[in-house]
């Protein structure tokens, strides 16, 4: 420990002794927990209490009785613990009957304090980090300690009770780590038996038999959850003989009706599943293939799915879990009277007429089933191990056929079907989940009129009136995961003729939706627009069907929307136009004959003129690209373009919008010295590029960005200075005729900078002074301060201490490390 803190320590643990003194926050009380235990892990505890002995001092007064703050009661009781993680300092701990009164019933279990949960969940914590050593089990079955772990699994409040199933899990795993009395090792070369178990470990298992063999649902659900927790953290050959105990009373569960805690068994199952178990006991399958049976399908689902991701599991359990997973869309197609012509969805549910009666017959839990079965199928159609052979066919039927009945246009053959329909249309959160599921699809490969029934609700979709912003937006999204599918070939510009008819709608849609009085549906137009013009802007039909609409004159004029998100999107939307040469000039009907600016001109007014940091740092994004790519903006005259965007970079409020400018200066730099990867550059390539950015006045951008108050901009200067300084060599590239450079205006304006200071411009610089002073610079060591977190100094436990004493007023005013 350091000194400092040595000197400090008594006076704190004085201040939390007393009841009379200002309870220290949360806060500070966990890092001075996080202290401790850091000291501890590095060291030994014991010997950290014998030379600190005001520790253990703290940890007697607080036995006795006395208004002590359940807060500073739970904080010892921690700290306790934390301590006693070391069997040395565990014993030392024991011999003054320190432990038996914190953790014991004559302690806090039978005081008022127990009453906050503060303290009972300090007390669970306190025993979580004792329980380390075999000496601990000893203690927690003397004491009395599992009896109550016990009962605080029914705990009102959810925090302490899942601390104590968590507890309960750790101490049957140290327990069956442990040597069993009169016996070898609990964990040997095979699995142990339930005979040769320890006793503490004996007593967890009959409370769980005992638990899951109640009639109280809650009860039932506390044995299961720690069982999920046992079988998904331990991974000792124990696991599978627990499992073979108690796998009986789990699958007599599934007897009863309804089936208790089905969600918590289905996690069990899964758990138990991953785990090493199913080598051992292939019963787990047959288990898990009744509970797939008896559950509800909104119950199953999880399940279902779960066993589906698995990497081993015997197909015909993978078969009925897939089954189960597709019924309720098989439920769709046949309330729509689609089911006979699209075989490969559940053949045993089509024609069935008991499959469309399974549907939940109330809004919510119909509505929750489909979600949560789209949700499903979506995590699992890109997984390698998903069902073979896939029904891509039927799943995009089902996907367009729920789109439908959402927005009305489907033709119920049933009353079922009607009743699905009343219950489905206008449903947002269906429409939602539909919308994704279908763009996943798109990954796969469909008929030819399916896809078409694809295209043609995705454009309904797009068209209705009704579709709300959240839905138009994830229909933009799907169309356009479904036209980048179409490409022949594959990655290709080129679209199939389906494909380029559909865009040629779109562009009608999206001129209209550019229009719309709501905010984020011109947004989401703007943000689809920019992702079609990237991929097919040079392709011929899409340039040509573009330019003949409003859409460029539309973008154009959003660069001066009262929405700031949506001057953003138009501002990438333009860019990306532009760099294919198809942005229209803006006309304003004010100015209906005035001159009209060039998009450069208009993205540099946003840049320098935009009230919002959104719209600049978007304008600072296509500039950047615009350089990388070579637009013809940037090439007429690099420098000039350049020093244009860098004037009104470094002088922009928003830091993002400066680091843009100095990541912009980078790809200048690299265009300049005609490499990107190491090495130093050949010696009149350097000298031409510093005198560019000499004249581009880059260097006093990066020098200030230096001591930037916002630290990704220092740091983003400092990477680009440091990348200079690489690519000249050591000796001088460039050839210093006479004395030396004069740095000393540099110098100078650097500590002012340095200081906060603004300063006069530097002006033109030569290029030998700014070699100088770049060698000069230790910017290594101004990186690797940069790299440290802004409250390095103050998160110390020195400064710690300080600040807890100096609330309470113990130290002087010139002693404290308040910030």
């Amino acid at each position: 420990m350091d000194p400092e803190c040595a000197r400090l320590l008594p006076a704190l643990c004085a201040v939390l002794a007393d009841p009379r003194q200002p309870v220290a926050d949360d806060t500070c009380l966990e890092k001075l927990l996080d202290w401790f235990k850091a000291v501890t892990e590095a060291g030994s505890s014991l010997l950290l209490l014998q030379e600190n002995p005001c520790l253990v001092e703290l940890l007697f007064h607080v036995l006795k009785p006395q208004d002590l703050s359940s807060r500073i009661l739970s904080f010892a009781l921690r700290l306790a613990g934390t301590f006693a993680a070391q069997e040395n300092c565990f014993q030392y701990l024991q011999q003054g009957e320190l432990l038996p009164g914190l953790f014991g019933e004559q302690g806090p279990l039978g005081a008022a304090a127990w009453a906050a949960p503060t303290v009972r969940s300090g007390w669970i914590q306190g025993l979580r980090s004792l329980a380390q050593h075999p000496s601990a089990l000893l203690f927690l079955a003397d004491s009395g300690a599992v009896d109550t772990i016990f009962s605080l699994q029914g705990d009102p409040s959810l925090f302490v009770a899942s601390a104590a199933g968590q507890l309960l899990v750790h101490v049957l795993d140290l327990a069956m780590r442990s040597p069993a009395e009169g016996c070898g090792p609990a964990e040997g070369h095979g699995r142990p038996q339930a005979r040769d178990w320890p006793a503490c470990a004996r007593r967890i298992v009959c409370h769980l038999e005992d638990c899951l063999c109640s009639e109280a649902t809650p009860r039932v659900t506390q044995a299961l959850h720690v069982l999920t927790t046992a079988f998904g953290h331990c991974h000792g050959l124990w696991t599978q003989g627990l499992w073979v105990q108690l796998s009986p009373l789990v699958a007599r569960l599934l007897e009863k009706d309804p089936v208790p805690a089905p969600h918590a068994l289905v996690e069990l199952l899964l758990s138990v599943a991953r785990s090493s178990v199913p080598s051992s006991d292939p019963g787990l399958w047959e288990t898990a293939a009744q509970t797939l049976s008896c559950l509800s399908p909104m119950q199953a689902g999880p399940l279902a799915a779960g066993i589906l991701k698995l990497q081993d599991c015997p197909q015909t359990l993978r078969t009925h879990a897939f089954g189960v997973l597709l019924r309720p869309l098989a439920c769709v197609l046949e309330a729509a009277a689609q089911a006979p012509g699209i075989p490969g969805l559940l053949e045993g549910a089509a024609g069935d007429p008991m499959a469309v009666d399974m549907l939940p017959p109330s809004k919510s839990a119909c509505v929750g089933l489909l979600c949560s079965t789209l949700a499903h199928l979506e995590l699992l159609q890109p997984l390698p191990q998903r069902p073979s052979p896939w029904p891509q066919a039927p799943l995009l039927a089902a996907a367009v056929t729920i789109l439908r009945f959402c927005n009305g246009s489907a033709a119920p053959s049933s009353e079922v079907g009607g009743r699905l329909c009343a219950m489905l249309v206008g449903c947002v959160r269906v429409q939602r989940a539909a919308l994704d599921f279908l763009g996943v699809l798109s990954q796969g490969l469909g008929p030819r009129e399916l896809v078409t029934q694809v295209f043609a609700v995705l454009l309904e979709y797009l068209v209705s009136p009704d579709s709300s912003p959240t839905v138009l937006k994830k229909a933009f999204q799907a169309t356009l995961r479904w036209l980048l599918s179409s490409a022949v070939p594959p990655g290709c510009c080129d679209l199939e003729p389906r494909a380029q008819l559909v865009l040629g709608e779109l562009l009608a849609v999206l001129q209209k939706r550019l229009c719309s009085p709501c905010w984020e549906v011109r947004d989401s137009g703007l943000e689809f627009l920019t992702q079609m013009t990237r991929r097919w802007g040079g392709q011929a039909g899409f340039r040509q069907a573009l330019l003949a609409s409003e859409v460029p004159k539309l973008t154009s004029q959003l660069l001066q929307d009262p929405e700031s998100y949506v001057r953003a999107s138009a501002v990438a939307a333009a860019g990306q136009l532009s760099s294919r040469g198809l942005l229209a000039a803006p006309s304003s009907p004010e100015y209906p004959a005035g001159p009209q600016k060039t998009p450069l001109e208009e993205l540099l007014l946003v840049l320098t003129t935009d009230s919002e940091g959104f719209p600049r740092r978007a304008a600072m994004r296509v500039f950047t690209e615009w350089l990388r790519d070579g637009h013809v903006a940037t090439a007429e005259d690099r420098e000039r373009f350049v020093a244009r965007v860098l004037q009104a970079a470094s002088g922009d409020l928003d830091w993002e919008v400066r680091v843009q400018g100095l990541e912009l200066a980078l790809v200048f730099l690299q265009q300049l010295l005609g490499a990107r990867g190491p090495g130093e550059a050949p010696p009149g390539a350097l000298a031409q590029a510093l005198r560019a950015l000499c004249r581009v006045q880059l260097f006093e951008f990066a020098f200030r960005s230096l001591f930037d108050c916002d630290r990704p901009v220092a740091q983003k200067s400092c990477d680009l200075l440091l990348f200079l300084r690489a690519k000249a060599a050591p000796s001088g590239s460039l050839q210093e005729a006479g004395d030396s450079p004069d740095v000393a205006p540099v110098e100078a304006a650097l500590r002012r900078w340095r200081a906060g200071e603004q300063g006069q411009p530097l002006g033109e610089l030569a290029p030998e002074a700014v070699l100088a002073v770049l060698r000069s610079m230790d910017l290594e060591a101004l990186r690797d301060t940069l790299a440290e977190s802004s409250d390095h100094v103050e998160r110390s436990p020195q400064s710690l201490l300080q600040d807890m004493l100096a609330t309470v007023g113990v130290l002087g005013d010139n002693e404290a490390d308040c910030y």
